[in-house]
Parts: structure tokens; C-alpha cells; sequence
């Protein structure tokens, strides 16, 4: 098992609530209670990385580990290395569609994407789930804003994803610091205003349907847009992957990545705009604009 150091953030990257509009009283209020929290883990032939990274996430509402049709044992694996893990088979190919799957199956109040490959820290959960509680409806993890990093971004996916990033922000008026990473949170009940394309949806012989493959976070991204939500930047470091090689290609995926951006800024007013469900509190007013803020700048 590889030694992962600690994050040290620094006071800037504190979550601290807004002081409240009322006065306060003497009378005593009961917290709310915490929000449950379902973790999605979408692998492909992960066996050997599950078998250091499931230990080491945090005892939350839920785990699911969507397979991906591996062939070295990956969902008998994750059994037991860590019990009381749901093990589901995705419908299709792809990441897209493994992470639309355990969407689809997750029962907890926040969703975590988490990658399988030992890349995410799942220290950094916590500073995902604060950031929602604290008022956002998306955190995004960003490797490259003050307190994020990647210790395994190649020089050319790194020069891809500033261009990306940029050309996004330009299409589409948003202000992310961190395009193509997959680390990010969100309440479950966003889901239907993302009209991600359906688990149960057939593809033509087996293939992937669009939004099936590692463009899921462009997507994703650029729904969170058109639906003006409120996302919040979170510093993350991604570490180096423990095993194995990965399933991104530079060339192909930053191709399907980039039609979907122009995609989705030809197509965004073409769609009736679906809200979100509203929490119990009353939300504020959102500005014309998405909003886009940052932990740790």
C-alpha cells in the first residue's frame, strides 16, 4: 500500500457559514440532521487498485461500485475488501454510463463521484460534503487553483484541458478553473434538471449512447450551466494511479470532449430547462449567471 501525505490546508481553505440575518435568541434549536452520502465508483478491471482504495473511504450512507463487465475479478474484489458494498453492473460502456448507473441506484441526500484508480484522495471527501452543506449545489474539485494539484497530468492532457477549460468558459460564461477532472459532489436532487442520457436507454449493438464515455464531466458541467446552479471550486490533488494503465485516450476523448461543449452551447436554449428539486429551506434568487466560487483562492 503507498503512502499518501496529508493535505494541509492552509485557513483560507476553512468553510465557514454566513452569519445569520436574524438575531439571535435564547432559544435552543436542534441541528439539522447530516446529510446522507452515496459514493459512486465506477471501475473497469480495477481488482488491484479496489483492493487499496475501498479500505480506505470514509463509513458513509453508501458505496456503490458500478462494474464495468471487468474480467479480473473486480466486483469479487470489492466484496471483500470491503463488505456491505453494492456491487452493480453498468447497462452499456463507458464511464459515462457507469457513473449514470450508480446515480440512478444511489438512495443518499449528496452523490461523490470517486474514481477506482487510487487518483482521488478520499481525505478530501469531507471538504466536498461542506461545501454543499454550506450552501452550494455542485462542488467541483480544480487541480488548479490554490491547494490543488496533479501528481500524474501528463504535459499534453495538461495543455488539452487549459484549452478546453478556456474554450468552455468563452462558449458558455462560466469562470471553472478545471475543466476534464471527475472528482466532484452534488445533491441527488439536481439529478433531473441534468437529463443525463438514461441506464436503460438501448445502444446501437452495444455501443455507447453520447454521454456514455469521459465526456460524463464536460457534460456535466455544462448542464450544471444551463441550469444556472450554484457550484463552488474545491482544491484537490490528484495522486499518480496505483495499477494498471487507463482507459482515457488524449486524441479521442478530447475530441468527444470537445463536441460537447459545442454541442451543448448550440443546443442549451433548445431545451426546456428542468429545476431542480428545492430544498426545505426557501433558495435564493440566482443571479443570471451561473455561480462559480472558489475554496482556498
Amino acid at each position: 500500500m503507498r503512502c499518501r501525505a496529508p493535505i494541509r490546508a492552509s485557513p483560507k481553505t476553512d468553510i465557514r457559514p454566513c452569519p445569520p440575518n436574524e438575531k439571535a435568541t435564547s432559544v435552543t434549536t436542534s441541528p439539522s440532521p447530516a446529510p446522507t452520502v452515496s459514493i459512486i465508483v465506477p471501475a473497469r478491471n480495477e481488482a488491484r487498485n479496489l483492493e487499496v482504495v475501498l479500505p480506505l473511504l470514509p463509513d458513509v450512507h453508501e458505496i456503490i461500485v458500478v462494474d464495468g463487465h471487468s474480467v479480473d475479478g473486480t466486483a469479487d474484489v470489492a466484496r471483500r475488501v470491503r463488505p456491505g458494498v453494492e456491487v452493480i453492473t453498468q447497462t452499456r460502456k463507458g464511464k459515462g454510463n457507469a457513473l449514470v448507473c450508480g446515480f440512478e441506484r444511489a438512495t443518499g441526500d449528496i452523490i461523490v463521484m470517486f474514481d477506482a484508480d487510487g487518483s482521488a484522495d478520499p481525505d478530501e471527501i469531507p471538504r466536498f460534503v461542506d461545501a454543499l452543506v454550506q450552501g452550494a449545489d455542485v462542488s467541483k474539485g480544480s487541480r488548479y487553483m490554490a491547494g490543488g494539484a496533479s501528481e500524474d497530468i501528463t504535459f499534453h492532457r495538461n495543455l488539452g484541458n487549459r484549452g478546453l477549460n478556456l474554450l468552455t468558459n468563452i462558449l458558455l460564461g462560466t469562470r471553472h478553473s478545471d475543466l476534464c477532472y471527475g472528482y466532484n459532489a452534488f445533491w441527488r436532487r439536481i439529478l433531473p434538471s441534468l437529463e443525463l442520457p438514461a441506464a436503460h436507454i438501448p445502444g446501437a449493438e452495444g455501443q455507447m449512447v453520447w454521454g456514455d464515455g469521459f465526456e460524463i464531466e464536460t457534460l456535466l458541467t455544462c448542464r450544471m450551466a444551463e441550469n444556472r446552479l450554484h457550484v463552488v471550486e474545491v482544491p484537490s490533488v490528484e495522486l499518480p494511479r496505483i495499477h494498471g494503465e487507463s482507459n482515457l485516450n488524449a486524441v479521442t476523448d478530447g475530441l468527444r470532449v470537445l463536441r460537447t461543449v459545442l454541442d451543448e452551447r448550440m443546443n442549451r436554449w433548445g431545451r426546456k430547462r428542468r429545476p431542480a428539486v428545492a430544498p426545505s429551506a426557501p433558495a435564493a434568487p440566482r443571479p443570471a449567471e451561473e455561480r462559480v466560487e472558489s475554496i482556498g483562492r
